[in-house]
């Protein structure tokens, strides 16, 4: 749940950069605010798929997914809808560049991370971002996968050095 957690931060930093229609709403969870909804999230999945959700619950379910930014780095349909929201109000430089990526990092973070890890992490989640580019051609989406997982960063943001995780 940590490097989920860490995923969810830097998409609320990406998100909070590019602004307009796709800013977060809100300050960024805690990550013991993460956990909470994270858990209540899982909840209700498991009350779906045990015995169905009512509306109400449906719709608190999706609410949570949105917050949480479930699956924003990892899932093509997710990239590949924030990247048509980005670009139709400009793009933002973080989107491709990796220098502009990594002013997403703090200088903590840059400073446990080193150059090197800078540059992983900056490669894994720029590489994330193409997910949506092969979605239609599965060889060329197991080579995405391939790029994603060889570049998976180590756990770094401030949140989790802050709670003794880093």
């Amino acid at each position: 749940m940590l490097l989920e957690f860490q995923g969810y931060v830097l998409a609320y930093r990406l998100r909070a950069a590019v602004g307009g229609r796709v800013a977060p709403p809100g300050e960024p969870l805690t990550l013991a605010g993460y956990a909470a909804r994270r858990l209540e999230r899982q909840d209700l999945a498991r009350g779906l798929v045990r015995k169905g959700l009512d509306a109400a619950r449906m719709q608190r379910l999706d609410a949570l997914s949105d917050e949480l930014m479930f699956g924003f780095w990892l899932n093509p349909a997710e990239v590949a809808a924030f990247l048509r929201a980005a670009i139709r109000q400009g793009s933002h430089p973080a989107l491709g560049d990796p220098d502009a990526f990594a002013a997403l990092l703090t200088p903590a973070e840059k400073g446990r991370l080193g150059d090197t890890g800078v540059r992983l992490v900056c490669a894994h989640h720029l590489t994330c971002l193409t997910l949506a580019a092969p979605m239609l051609d599965p060889d060329a989406l197991a080579g995405v996968w391939r790029r994603v997982e060889a570049t998976t960063p180590p756990l770094f943001v401030d949140e989790l050095a802050a709670a003794g995780q880093v």
